[in-house]
């Protein structure tokens, strides 16, 4: 079952496979070389995500992916990426990919995202500059909490799903090579009884790569 569901995963990642709002998110990370494994860590990390996102800039300029922000509508911001209010039912979310060595590896978290967590997809609507950094825009649908969440329902739930929790906040499933991280009360909402991951954090280990022959 879990190695059907990893081959499953491998089609999303490549492009084989549809998911909810995947198309432009594929084909940004087939241009940027997405059947390889996530970025070595022998590799020189800094230098090979600038060179990454030169190559990534002028993909979003020749497709005309550039977009411009209400800055007015500015709602919060976090380590990771700022928040503003589009309308009552839609946030948009600035990232720039500071959690991961390579742009590719964050656009494999919202395509993985999108396929776990379908009510609060991601849906890459372009790309944004402010201070010279880069940044991805994606929309999202406004959860309004009617509970705090409590964490321990969520460690329930993905427990059930084949990940367990090995510190804090970060899950980890053995089978299927990923990581899940940083799903804090902030991160997953509660509406009538109904846990939402608005911030997820995935990563692939070398686990995930390897497939029954």
């Amino acid at each position: 079952m879990q190695n059907h569901l990893k081959n499953e995963l491998h089609n999303v990642l490549s492009g084989k496979s549809e998911v909810r709002f995947g198309a432009l998110i594929q084909a940004i990370a087939d241009y940027l070389e997405i059947g390889t494994q996530t970025s070595s860590t022998s590799q020189n990390d800094k230098y090979f995500k600038k060179e990454e996102t030169k190559k990534l800039i002028e993909y979003i300029s020749q497709k005309n992916l550039w977009i411009e922000i209400d800055t007015s509508m500015y709602v919060s911001e976090g380590a990771e990426q700022k928040v503003y209010l589009k309308n009552t039912e839609k946030v948009l979310k600035l990232n720039d990919s500071i959690y991961y060595t390579s742009w590719k590896d964050y656009f494999y978290n919202l395509l993985l995202h999108n396929y776990f967590f379908p009510d609060t997809a991601y849906n890459l609507k372009g790309f944004t500059k402010d201070n010279d950094v880069l940044y991805a825009v994606v929309e999202q649908s406004f959860v309004s909490i009617t509970r705090r969440t409590d964490l321990n329902r969520v460690k329930a739930f993905l427990n059930q799903n084949g990940f367990k929790n090995n510190r804090n906040n970060d899950d980890y499933n053995p089978e299927l090579g990923i990581i899940l991280e940083d799903l804090h009360d902030e991160n997953v909402l509660t509406k009538n009884e109904v846990l939402y991951f608005i911030d997820t954090v995935f990563f692939l280990t070398e686990i995930f790569w390897i497939t029954e022959k």
